[in-house]
């Protein structure tokens, strides 16, 4: 069985004038880090993803929890694109948590 990485980028600009959309905002972040999305920057977080099937199961919950004010963009790039990312300034996150290392496999039918 064949597997090809891909990184979904979610980025967002959600309004954080009142109370109701701050709890909002905050809805949506927690929402993000339960399924398994990390911060790069304040609104720009990724995940890692096995397949295009995943990719597209993925969006499918993002759509279900959009917030309905503010913006929020998805983009897919491959594992390999995603890694050659520069850093303008800042360093690089190079936790395991950052990388496919974190991918694991259960079962004897994955090469």
């Amino acid at each position: 069985m064949s597997y090809r990485y891909m990184r979904m980028l979610v980025m967002f600009d959600l309004p954080t004038e009142t109370a109701e959309n701050r709890k909002t905002y905050r809805k949506f972040r927690k929402f993000l880090i339960e399924e398994g999305f990390l911060m790069h920057q304040f609104s720009v977080y990724s995940k890692i993803l096995l397949n295009d099937t995943a990719s597209k199961a993925m969006i499918a919950r993002l759509r279900k929890n959009n917030p309905e004010d503010g913006i929020v963009t998805v983009l897919n790039i491959t594992e390999k694109q995603f890694s050659r990312m520069l850093f303008l300034s800042g360093e690089s996150d190079t936790s395991v948590s950052n990388t496919d290392s974190r991918v694991v496999f259960l079962g004897d039918d994955y090469d």
